[in-house]
């Protein structure tokens, strides 16, 4: 599991998955949620404003298991 260091509180999950490489654009990401590829704290996630806080898991299809954490 690879961790991502946020400065903020919290982050957006489609920031989140530019910021770890699994996708290029914002567009990317819709698309991403939308074929379900995604999953958050073990509960597939859609929303690409769900608001990520240190600690939370996120896993991406074909990209791999990442944890947010603070700096």
């Amino acid at each position: 599991m690879k961790k991502i260091s946020i400065s903020d509180e919290y982050i957006k999950l489609d920031q989140f998955l530019k910021l770890a490489d699994c996708v290029n654009t914002g567009g990317m990401a819709k698309a991403l949620l939308q074929e379900e590829a995604v999953a958050v704290n073990n509960e597939p996630e859609q929303r690409r404003g769900r608001k990520l806080y240190p600690g939370d898991i996120v896993e991406v299809r074909d990209c791999g298991t990442f944890q947010v954490a603070s700096k």
